[in-house]
């Protein structure tokens, strides 16, 4: 006797019959319908009125919805079936009065004039975009002005040319190109959300676990890996902005997390491509160790972003360590990511996909005004050659949306391996799939527990010019101001580095003293003098590389102040400052008064505070004397 069932589908084509397992999932019903009928794109219904939508479920198998001989009702959603598409080329799809709707609902909301792009975006919009080639002389037999099929301009998503300059991933602006490249001119193209949730509001039903309906019901996801990157490159100004980022791993051993700060722009190398170019990395409060990274709140980050914002710049992305030394003689480091082991790993696409909802891309064929994100993914790691190299990357939109719902989560013990959420009381999560090739080379898919995340990561190329560019000061022979948040030796914010940091200019380079991102942003949120509702013209000046601006702001009576509690805090000058000690020390620290302190005393340069004579470190902060 067959364990098999049989269940008839009505179509517009009449009556097909379905020879289907019990046990199989409403998915593989689906799949037996689509191959038996050859239609894409339908919907299957339990009446003939089409109330009641059969979901296509991994979880729910046939046998708990249909019984032998129940007949179901197949609805066409969009499209037509293959036999009747291959009657005739010229054949006009006809809609039902639902596709219709929709369809002029997409009409109406897309392209969007109120979604403000980024100027960039703007820019590649406008552009022709298409790749010119110079006349063949062996092949072009027409005139100067003439084109023929080997000196035409090829559009910018043109297999054959991407695969000869080893284009990986289309640019976003070559994809919208190529989706709004049919004889409609993409008339109803659009990005639409994906959605992970249940969608609220429906009132014919309890509200889920007691129940749910396929109006409300998220639909199954299959991940595909994406074709296009918002962002094709990743380029640092110069290689200063990485090796100061680093001085802070190869001091302590531990590892390090930052900000990256810089502006969009386009990318010649890629076809309407954007590269991000990094002019500064921000260190935000951490705790960190040799194999962790603990991000704390950070209370300043409102005077970062308004600093960045005056300086014409943005945040496009984060940049984390994973290094570990190999032979500290010879300046190598273990390779511990590749092909064999993971690029990144679930937590890490997690706290991406996180990153890049915080910083959405507008768009204008977003039914949301939002789709993707620009924002950038950099790993400091050890490559082949156990050198130190940067690796970019970006995750797709799924997984923007996987971790936007908090359907995503690590496992335990393979950090290259994710975790869709199994539904709760609390949470349904729609199945998930992934399709991969089996041992025979058929192509199989996949429930989504555990998860691959190579199938949710772009991989992004990160670089440095030949030529550096300089948005701030190019330091020298000089030193650095030191960088925000780094709580060890020779590495603190204070008056003290200040002092000693401006001692070093001279007048005339005021400009270039100042034009550092890191004391730009110390000197904003200075609590000792109101320099915060004042510092307007010099972020200008900074900005527009304006000396007289400079000079301007620098004759202030707010920086003549500052000037006269450098000058008082600092005994040196020609590029050399000395601190005073002892009891003199502490006269000139924090406005103390000589005469009511104990000359066997010291003042820490760093917090100053003032310790008793015979101990060799600070009390308060316990770096040495």
């Amino acid at each position: 006797m067959s364990d098999k069932i049989l269940i008839r589908v009505q179509s517009a084509e009449g009556i097909k019959r379905v020879e289907i397992s019990p046990k199989s999932n409403l998915k593989q019903f689906y799949d037996s319908v689509q191959n038996a009928l050859k239609v894409d794109g339908f919907g299957l219904f339990l009446e003939r009125n089409f109330a009641t939508e059969l979901q296509a479920s991994g979880s729910q198998l046939v046998g708990s919805t249909l019984k032998h001989g129940d007949m179901v009702y197949l609805k066409q959603i969009a499209g037509t079936s293959s036999r009747r598409a291959s009657t005739t080329a010229m054949e006009t799809v006809t809609f039902n009065a639902a596709a219709k709707q929709s369809i002029e609902k997409i009409s109406n909301i897309r392209p969007s004039s109120n979604v403000i792009e980024d100027e960039v975006d703007q820019q590649l919009f406008k552009s022709d975009g298409t790749i010119k080639r110079d006349r063949d002389t062996k092949l072009c037999h027409h005139n100067a002005n003439g084109r023929c099929v080997h000196c035409s301009p090829l559009e910018p998503y043109d297999e054959n040319y991407l695969k000869e300059h080893n284009i990986k991933h289309l640019s976003f602006h070559s994809y919208l190109r190529k989706q709004t490249s049919g004889m409609d001119h993409g008339k109803y193209f659009v990005f639409d959300d994906i959605n992970c949730r249940i969608k609220p509001g429906c009132r014919e039903h309890p509200p889920w676990p007691k129940g749910i309906c396929s109006k409300c019901q998220p639909s199954a996801i299959t991940l595909n890996r994406q074709t296009y990157r918002h962002v094709d490159n990743v380029m640092f100004e110069n290689t200063k902005i990485v090796e100061r980022f680093l001085n802070y791993w190869r001091t302590t051993g531990h590892q390090r997390m930052g900000y990256l700060y810089g502006t969009y722009e386009q990318h010649t190398d890629v076809p309407l491509g954007i590269r991000a170019k990094v002019a500064a990395i921000y260190e935000p409060p951490q705790e960190s160790s040799r194999d962790s990274i603990n991000i704390c709140p950070d209370e300043g980050a409102d005077d970062v972003e308004a600093v960045a914002s005056a300086l014409g710049l943005k945040k496009i992305g984060w940049i984390f360590t994973d290094l570990i030394t190999k032979d500290a003689t010879a300046g190598t480091v273990k390779q511990i990511r590749g092909i064999e082991t993971h690029f990144l790993t679930a937590q890490e696409c997690i706290t991406a996909g996180e990153l890049q909802n915080r910083h959405p891309n507008p768009c204008k064929y977003a039914t949301n005004g939002n789709f993707g994100s620009k924002f950038v993914t950099i790993c400091v790691t050890g490559d082949s050659t156990h050198q130190v190299h940067m690796e970019g990357y970006a995750v797709s939109a799924q997984c923007m949306a996987l971790v936007r719902d908090n359907c995503l989560i690590p496992t335990k013990d393979a950090p290259e391996l994710g975790y869709v959420r199994e539904s709760t009381d609390k949470q349904y999560v729609p199945d998930v799939f992934y399709k991969e090739k089996d041992q025979y080379g058929n192509e199989v898919q996949r429930l989504a527990r555990p998860l691959p995340v190579e199938y949710l990561l772009v991989d992004v190329p990160a670089s440095t010019p030949l030529q550096p560019q300089y948005t701030f000061t190019e330091y020298d022979k000089r030193q650095a101001f030191p960088i925000e948040n780094r709580y060890i030796d020779g590495h603190l914010q204070d008056f003290n580095a200040l002092s000693s940091y401006l001692s070093a200019w001279a007048n005339e380079e005021f400009l270039e003293a100042i034009s550092d991102f890191h004391l730009l942003i110390y000197l904003y949120k200075m609590d000792m003098l109101p320099l915060r509702q004042h510092m307007g013209p010099l972020l200008e000046a900074v900005r527009s590389k304006n000396p007289n601006k400079a000079a301007d702001f620098k004759g202030d009576e707010v920086w003549k102040l500052l000037e006269s509690l450098v000058q008082a805090s600092s005994s040196g000058s020609g590029g050399t400052t000395s601190y005073p000690s002892g009891a003199a020390a502490n006269a000139g620290s924090a406005g103390a008064d000589p005469m009511d302190l104990d000359a066997n005393t010291w003042t820490c340069n760093h917090c100053t505070f003032i310790n008793r004579g015979e101990l060799t470190s600070c009390e308060i902060c316990s770096l040495p004397r």
